[in-house]
Parts: structure tokens; C-alpha cells; sequence
């Protein structure tokens, strides 16, 4: 797979998987981009030296979930 240098990601899954994921996230008040925002950045700070600050930036403006080192 290509990486381009847009911001998009484009994947494809399960049409179940989809319906269920968008209505759980619904329930939450969240979008897809949101949530994905946000796992992106827990991700990256529970897996790589990325700075402190940033990651407690990332924790403050998610709406309403924290990211835990």
C-alpha cells in the first residue's frame, strides 16, 4: 500500500464492522475522525518517546477521554 502526502487514510472493512463501529460512536457523540484522532494519539504516545507535553496537549483537547502513559 502507498502512502501518499495528503491527510487522508482510506481503508476498506467488514460492511458489519462499519454499521457497528458508527453506532457505537454515535451513542458516544463521536465522529469516526474524532475517535480515530484520538486512538491515533494514544497510540503513538503509549508506543514511541513522543514528548510528554504533547501527548498531555493531545489528553486535554480529546473530548472527554484521556490518554493514559
Amino acid at each position: 500500500m502507498s502512502i501518499g502526502a495528503s491527510g487522508r487514510i482510506v481503508i476498506e472493512i467488514e460492511k458489519d464492522i462499519k454499521r457497528e463501529l458508527y453506532s457505537m460512536l454515535s451513542r458516544e457523540g463521536l465522529t469516526l475522525k474524532e475517535w480515530f484522532l484520538q486512538s491515533a494519539s494514544t497510540y503513538i504516545c503509549n508506543k514511541t518517546q513522543y514528548s510528554q507535553s504533547l501527548c498531555e496537549t493531545e489528553a486535554r483537547s480529546s473530548k472527554g477521554f484521556a490518554i493514559k502513559n
